[in-house]
């Protein structure tokens, strides 16, 4: 929640900034970690979602490990104190400096995504001395019924291993002598709101480590992945993702067998909500139809609604006026540089401070510099509010 106190200080700040609310973020972990502790999972937070230090030390603080899928990742989870024991390593395409940096720190896995990758990595440990500890990804075609370019659960979808290749991954691993297979790892899309995606992902990975087991592959470690979504259209209102019904859905229906261990890996439901993006206003624009408000931030600042046609609640900070429709837009030269459409904001002037809020997931991280624009600072509210 954004403070009175904080909309003063906002104002000898330069702008845009991302403004990271530091008491949410850490009330977001106690109630995750509660969950996580109440029926003895693990959690390896998503680096990609918020890889700012500070955030990642409040996060490594408060017992989770870290999900990377790349090797800067790694080198920075490490860098920021997460125990390599506690990191595991995910994505389509690693390169082979990027498994021999996980290989080196001594991660705890690899997720794993195709029988060429099992075979390199394989290749790669072996001339190291090493035996490296995989899970297996699987795609179990699951439509998480989210945005396409964040459904990865499908069988259209890059991600993972489909089922008709299991036998041929059980052969080829009799061959891999510097390979551990350790686990099952799952991972259907992001930002999920429809809970009855989890209990139908359970069911089908109960279906789909039978296979395994029923072929003399022992399955140490079930992996959930992630993708338990937030609510960005009333994020005042609900500013904790639905922990409860989301691990009390789990718990129910994912059949865990004796001496298995379940992992997760959230991000965005960890650090969405605690960031905004806080913007002054260039100016009013009246048009023929609309009325434009010209942000300093840009979609070079935060890239989600153009990329992913994303919806962020905006606020006007400073204006109490009678409330008009304006489409909120960005300086880059580009038509796809918006934020909102025909949205009902306080009556709007030049130097006005405005909020796009949830923006803690997936804003910051994915800055760019296009148009050669500046990169946003970072602030924190434990910093800002004790001036």
């Amino acid at each position: 929640m954004i403070t009175k106190q904080a909309i003063t200080a906002f104002r000898s700040i330069h702008t845009p900034f991302y403004y990271y609310d530091i008491e949410l973020l850490k009330k977001t972990l106690d109630i995750y970690t509660s969950y996580i502790k109440k029926f003895n999972y693990n959690a390896h937070y998503a680096v990609k979602a918020n890889a700012e230090s500070k955030i990642l030390q409040i996060i490594q603080k408060a017992g989770l490990g870290a999900d990377c899928v790349s090797g800067n990742e790694v080198s920075l989870a490490i860098k920021s104190g997460f125990s390599p024991d506690k990191i595991v390593y995910a994505g389509v395409g690693k390169s082979d400096k990027e498994i021999k940096t996980a290989l080196k720190a001594g991660i705890f896995g690899f997720n794993c995504e195709s029988v060429p990758e099992i075979k390199v990595i394989n290749d790669l440990a072996a001339g190291m001395g090493k035996v490296a500890r995989i899970s297996l990804r699987v795609n179990p075609d699951i439509d998480a019924h989210t945005h396409k370019y964040i459904s990865t659960g499908r069988k259209e979808d890059k991600f993972g291993v489909s089922p008709w290749e299991f036998q041929a991954v059980a052969d080829e691993l009799r061959n891999f002598k510097n390979i551990k297979m350790i686990g099952l790892h799952f991972h259907v899309g992001s930002q999920i709101t429809d809970m009855s995606v989890f209990p139908m992902l359970c069911k089908m990975i109960e279906q789909l480590q039978k296979w395994f087991i029923d072929h003399d592959i022992k399955i140490e470690n079930l992996n959930l992945g992630g993708g338990l979504g937030v609510d960005y259209e009333n994020p005042t209102k609900n500013p904790v993702a639905n922990f409860k019904d989301y691990f009390e859905l789990i718990h129910k229906h994912l059949i865990v067998r004796p001496g298995q261990k379940v992992h997760f890996e959230p991000g965005r439901a960890i650090v969405a909500q605690c960031g905004d993006l806080i913007s002054r206003v260039l100016y009013v624009k009246i048009g023929q139809k609309m009325k434009f408000v010209i942000l300093d931030a840009g979609m070079n600042d935060l890239i989600r609604p153009a990329l992913y046609q994303a919806v962020h609640a905006i606020d006007n900070l400073t204006s109490d006026k009678k409330p008009l429709k304006y489409d909120v837009v960005g300086p880059v030269c580009e038509s796809s540089d918006k934020f909102a459409h025909a949205v009902l904001l306080p009556e709007t002037q030049r130097g006005d401070l405005f909020a796009i809020h949830t923006a803690g997931a997936y804003g910051q991280v994915m800055a760019m510099k296009y148009n050669q624009r500046d990169l946003a600072k970072a602030y924190y509210s434990d910093d800002i509010l004790k001036k």
